[in-house]
């Protein structure tokens, strides 16, 4: 994963003390360092490395967007300059963090040299009326722990926002028939977030199988001894040798056409064509931390991107909401054939048959436990939301494919967000509570954040820094 990359734009107002405006600027720099956050700094366009004047912002905005920063840090080291922050946002269309420095304790003689907190009003409401979305981090020390979280919360943020606006999904053939609710508007999904698909008919995949057959024999022997290894098989040789040979033609026709994630139609064609479902090879390359979703679900792909990347990396899994839990009132069932990525897996993986097909090649295994966030990005009818909260991995009866059970608050209340919709049957987790930073990456993505539990309150207090 690329690191994020901020730009750092400390800003000062005139009536204040400037070289206390220089002390917190250095001071945030060199903590930043500490942190490890990537970022650009701005004190080559003036002595100061501050940002008050229009002549300099310009000069700020052209570096920013040479380093193609991904994030907007603008701290208040004094009261601020609120106009030119405005502006340089405005240009720069990232997503903006908002902080200042709690201010001092005044003098003996009533003296305040900085004012920090009053320059964060100012400007939060100038942002406001340049319609620029922001995030605020609330005024606080540079030692104080909620520095640390609401910086890296942030960083998380844009990781999102710059996988968001930079998704193209490799979608091999049409949707199942069956599956309308699987359907997608791809002229939409361009036209309001630069989503882009990459449709290939099923043909391609089955030749790039024959390409790689007759050229890239060394990379299906490294999948098949990775399977060996890390897998009890219960098929035969020559089908793990097809599960292999699709793994390797899948990803390489996904690096071809410059992809970030797949959705394939996993059955019924592809049986007929090669014999073997396609469940491992997807687990596999998702295992690379490149999502690939099953039934052609377009917006299953879109919900997997964002969630591994406000996971920084970390793997999800795609799945059905399936039944409810026989023995726990809140308890559910998820589950799928065979794709979760086998590092998540609470045993040794079987490279066995699906519960609903006769042909090979799907996964057996229960996932960890823990604690979960699942998550739903969708739409229909011109709006799009993303349905989010948290769970936990309970025990369950045993079951066929990679599966888990889980527990929610209220599955009724959370039945009925799916059923209502604009929700389908498909859901992804990951095991991380990124909640806070999908919910308040919605406001940068032009998504209505919708939370299957009334925690709205807890998840703004958070943000707060509370």
């Amino acid at each position: 994963m690329n690191k994020i990359k901020l730009g750092f734009a400390p800003t000062r107002r005139s009536v204040f003390s400037a070289p206390d405006a220089v002390k917190y600027r250095n001071l945030t720099a060199k903590r930043m360092n500490e942190l490890d956050i990537d970022f650009i700094d701005i004190t080559d366009i003036n002595e100061e490395g501050l940002l008050y004047d229009e002549k300099d912002r310009l000069k700020i905005v052209e570096k920013f967007k040479q380093e193609k920063i991904d994030g907007l840090f603008l701290a208040h080291c004094n009261f601020g300059t609120e106009y030119e922050c405005a502006r340089l946002a405005k240009e720069l269309d990232v997503p903006v963090l908002l902080w200042g420095p709690l201010d001092e304790r005044p003098d003996e003689n009533g003296v305040r040299l900085r004012d920090s907190q009053c320059g964060l009003f100012a400007t939060g409401k100038v942002l406001r009326r340049f319609k620029v979305p922001f995030t605020y981090m609330t005024n606080c020390r540079l030692e104080d722990p909620v520095f640390e979280r609401g910086i890296k919360d942030f960083i998380a943020v844009c990781n999102v926002v710059k996988t968001f606006r930079h998704t193209r999904i490799l979608q091999i053939s049409t949707r199942p028939y069956d599956f309308w609710s699987t359907m997608c508007n791809e002229g939409e999904l361009l036209e309001k977030f630069n989503i882009q698909l990459s449709p290939i008919p099923l043909a391609e995949l089955t030749q790039t199988m024959k390409l790689v057959n007759e050229t890239m024999q060394d990379k299906v022997v490294n999948t098949i001894k990775y399977i060996e290894e890390n897998m009890q098989i219960c098929i035969k040789p020559e089908e793990v040798e097809k599960v292999a040979c699709l793994k390797v033609a899948m990803r390489y026709l996904i690096d071809k056409y410059n992809c970030n994630a797949a959705a394939i139609q996993c059955w019924n064609a592809l049986q007929s064509e090669i014999g073997i479902m396609p469940c491992a090879a997807n687990a596999l390359i998702n295992d690379e931390g490149i999502p690939v979703v099953c039934e052609t679900d377009i917006h299953g792909a879109i919900t997997a991107v964002l969630v591994e990347a406000a996971g920084m990396g970390q793997r999800s899994f795609f799945a059905d909401w399936t039944i409810r839990h026989p023995d726990i009132e809140n308890g559910e069932l998820l589950q799928h054939c065979g794709p979760w990525p086998i590092s998540l897996a609470k045993e040794t993986a079987k490279l066995t048959y699906p519960l609903a097909f006769e042909h090979p090649g799907s996964i057996t295994a229960e996932a960890k436990h823990g604690e979960l966030t699942l998550c739903r990005f969708d739409g229909d009818n011109g709006m799009y939301s993303m349905l989010l909260g948290n769970a936990k991995g309970v025990d369950g009866p045993k079951c066929m494919g990679t599966y888990l059970w889980i527990e929610v608050e209220n599955i009724k209340r959370l039945e009925a967000k799916i059923v209502e919709g604009p929700y389908i049957h498909h859901c992804v987790g990951i095991h991380k509570n990124v909640v806070p930073v999908l919910y308040e990456a919605c406001k940068y993505m032009g998504i209505t954040p919708d939370l299957y539990d009334p925690i709205e309150e807890e998840v703004k207090a958070y943000l707060r820094g509370e």
